[in-house]
């Protein structure tokens, strides 16, 4: 086990966070207000329950595990849910959680509709609120949107601010490319980057995966990113 706190091996393997997932690298466009709260959440210092929603590919994985992140580098204890990988088990894991700083609970609408899964969640804040936890959850739609059979979850979903994640724009988006492929030690220029929002996908995680491909046939054939190359690769 590591010693430094912010890794997330030190969690059970349901509740770990993907490491390099941070505020710092998340484009937030206009999403500013929303990470903010995140990150005051993460560290104690804002409003303690908080809940995202939006469409796919808007960034919420990332945000939930970049709290716990933040959390984490405050000496702070987190975990992060993926409910829609959970969804097969018993909510019984959800007990005990309360002894933690910060939950982070993603892909609600994974359990909306199952009741032994909404009573659970219920309880959940109830126990956080009591014990000075905080709590952000993210879903595909509203808390009015979601299709939850409890009353009681959907007011619990409204405790803190609730904010809607926008897409980003053309500039913004490239700005994340860009990033990305410096993080990678890529040098993304302008006009590719841009030709690449025009002939492709353009929501992040399909960018995302294309930018990966790019980098290993540029490693592979010792070649920079032009347009040239990259019309080649993408046929």
């Amino acid at each position: 086990m590591s010693a430094d706190p912010s890794t997330p091996q030190q969690l059970p393997l349901h509740f770990a966070w993907r490491e390099g997932l941070h505020f710092a690298n998340y484009c937030p466009g206009d999403n500013r207000p929303a990470v903010a709260a995140l990150r005051a959440a993460a560290e104690g210092a804002g409003e303690r329950f908080v809940t995202l929603w939006g469409g796919a590919g808007l960034g919420k994985s990332h945000l939930l595990q970049a709290a716990c992140e933040a959390a984490a580098r405050q000496g702070r204890r987190g975990a992060y849910l993926p409910l829609a990988e959970l969804a097969a088990l018993s909510p019984a894991v959800l007990e005990g959680l309360e002894g933690l700083d910060l939950v982070c609970v993603d892909d609600l609408q994974a359990v909306a509709g199952e009741a032994a899964w909404e009573e659970a969640l219920f309880h959940l804040y109830n126990r956080l609120r009591e014990a000075d936890g905080s709590l952000i959850a993210a879903a595909d739609a509203s808390p009015a949107g979601l299709p939850l059979r409890l009353p009681d979850l959907t007011s619990r979903l409204a405790w803190g601010p609730v904010y809607r994640l926008q897409p980003l724009g053309d500039a913004d988006r490239a700005a994340a490319l860009q990033a990305r492929a410096a993080g990678r030690g890529l040098q993304l220029p302008d006009e590719v980057a841009a030709y690449l929002l025009r002939h492709c996908a353009r929501d992040l995680p399909s960018l995302y995966a294309l930018l990966d491909r790019l980098d290993q046939a540029s490693l592979a054939e010792q070649r920079r990113l032009t347009i040239p190359f990259v019309r080649g690769l993408i046929g």
